[in-house]
């Protein structure tokens, strides 16, 4: 196996077997890492605490209007 120019960056390809057995199919959000000199591929893991805890004033957007009641709810 051998890194690759893939446009400005470079690339490596991850063997099928390999990605079988980690779960990883095309679109799986990764996170890349540097540690004790090497390269770690992790699935990337959301939750709901870290990203609400990533909100503040400079990405908190304001109500959006979205028109008159459809149904039963209630304004």
């Amino acid at each position: 196996m051998y890194v690759s120019k893939w446009g400005n960056s470079l690339g490596i390809r991850i063997p099928v077997t390999v990605a079988k057995k980690v779960g990883f199919v095309e679109g799986t959000p990764v996170e890349i890492d540097v540690e004790n000199n090497s390269i770690v591929i992790r699935r990337k893991s959301y939750s709901l605490q870290k990203l609400l805890s990533e909100i503040d004033t400079d990405n908190l957007h304001d109500e959006v209007e979205t028109g008159e009641p459809a149904g039963r709810e209630i304004w």
